[in-house]
């Protein structure tokens, strides 16, 4: 029996379409697009050489362009674009809903966005290019049921077998005043089995919309506290413009995973995967110069103690587990603030709250350790001061790593700057410094006194 697990589906695709190139069975290659997803289809192209993707999208039709490019994001869109001709963007753009086209066409060349505003005539579209790229107003979907809150439940469904035009994944329908103005909503499962007399008003539940600006992070974590399918996006004037589904929330939540693993290491997610190898390099060289510059910083402090290290040699062999120790506790903490941070779990009001819970626990762990490594180090070089000095070292260490894990992604964002992007190396500088300072700095106080 195949295998049904996504990655070994595509791995018999990459195979199979990169055959096909090889052997120059162009005819065959776009038989087996047509029987993918668009989705699988960016995935396919995200996970094939550049040669290769270029000569693949080159026998795309266009009608399967559009939800393809939308799929995609970056440079892998950005590069897919720049090899397809204005005429065919068009009709890729044209087949899309208001919002994918808004979000495709941003990175489209002026004059290509101009043609297919001339095209579209629509002025929801022109509406969607107005918002923002991280707000709801970019998010939402445009199309969505309206309903008047007096009429009956029977009136309702009458309404629904006329309507002719339902929005994907429907769970519920707008109540509104007049000129739109939000009033809440009512489930599918209350109009099919409520009261046929009873009015809408009567059993629809009020559930507070979501602004037009509100940022998309901010959506993500109100569908989770609110644990809903759906939410109504109203304007300034409480008027619905849209509304938001749960599937157009679960793709924010993924892209921010991959943004909070990636930043993590100095990298982005926009960035190609197959990009060119210099490309590619000048991007990582930027974090390399920053992380040798503090690792320079760690080895001059390491340098104001060649004389104490000169003279107990084992102190060289035992600076790692210091450093180190405090490295891994920083990390916890500076983690649990990030992802805090990010679902709005810890703001000025709670701060200081969590700095001292995790300043305990760093002096916790501390002594604890401090008592196993002191141990092992006394036996291993048959000295227990020096254990003692290391002991002492790891209990500085560890409430310091503690104090930087809470206080350097609060300073960050409040600059301004993505915590996961820069709080893990100067976290690493603040161990690793303090760490090294410490143990040498008792040693050479207590033990060469």
């Amino acid at each position: 029996m195949l295998s049904t697990r996504p990655q070994d589906h595509l791995d018999l695709n990459l195979q199979q379409i990169i055959a096909d190139l090889d052997s120059g069975a162009l005819y065959d290659a776009r038989s087996h697009l047509h029987s993918l997803y668009p989705t699988e289809i960016a995935l396919l192209l995200r996970s094939l050489p550049i040669d290769y993707r270029y000569k693949l999208w080159s026998i795309m039709a266009p009608e399967a362009m559009g939800e393809t490019l939308a799929a995609l994001h970056g440079e892998v869109r950005v590069g897919l674009i720049e090899r397809t001709s204005a005429k065919d963007l068009v009709a890729a753009a044209s087949q899309l809903e208001p919002r994918d086209m808004a979000n495709l066409v941003a990175d489209f060349s002026a004059e290509v966005r101009r043609k297919i505003l001339n095209k579209e005539g629509n002025s929801r579209l022109e509406a969607a290019l107005s918002y923002e790229g991280n707000t709801a107003g970019r998010l939402m979907n445009p199309y969505f049921v309206p309903i008047r809150g007096d009429l009956t439940i029977d009136d309702t469904l009458t309404y629904l077998r006329e309507h002719k035009d339902m929005p994907a994944n429907l769970d519920s329908l707008v109540v509104v005043a007049r000129n739109n103005r939000y009033l809440g909503k009512i489930s599918v499962p209350t109009i099919l089995t409520g009261d046929p007399n009873a009015t809408v008003s009567t059993l629809m539940t009020h559930i507070e919309a979501i602004p037009i600006n509100m940022p998309i992070a901010e959506v993500a974590t109100i569908f989770e506290h609110r644990n809903i399918l759906s939410a109504s996006v109203v304007d300034e004037q409480e008027v619905v413009v849209g509304r938001i589904t749960i599937e157009d929330v679960l793709e924010i939540v993924r892209e921010e995973a991959d943004h909070a693993m990636l930043t993590s290491a100095g990298l982005d997610e926009e960035h190609d995967l197959f990009a060119p190898v210099l490309v590619s390099a000048k991007r990582r060289a930027v974090w390399l110069g920053v992380n040798l510059f503090t690792a320079f910083l760690a080895s001059w402090v390491i340098g104001l103690f060649t004389a104490t290290i000169d003279q107990i040699v084992a102190l060289a062999v035992l600076m790692p587990i210091v450093a180190s120790m405090g490295g891994i506790a920083g990390s916890q903490t500076l983690t649990l603030v990030i992802r805090g941070l990010a679902l709005h779990q810890i703001s000025s009001s709670n701060a200081m709250s969590f700095l001292f819970k995790e300043l305990a626990i760093g002096a916790v762990n501390g002594v604890v350790w401090s008592i196993v490594v002191a141990m092992i180090a006394a036996a291993w070089f048959s000295n227990m001061p020096l254990g003692i000095m290391l002991g002492g070292a790891m209990i500085i260490n560890l409430s310091c790593a503690a104090l930087a894990g809470v206080l350097i992604p609060l300073f960050l964002q409040k600059r301004g700057i993505d915590p996961a992007l820069a709080g893990g190396v100067l976290l690493t500088t603040v161990t690793d410094v303090i760490g090294f300072m410490s143990f040498l700095g008792l040693a050479t106080i207590f033990l060469l006194a």
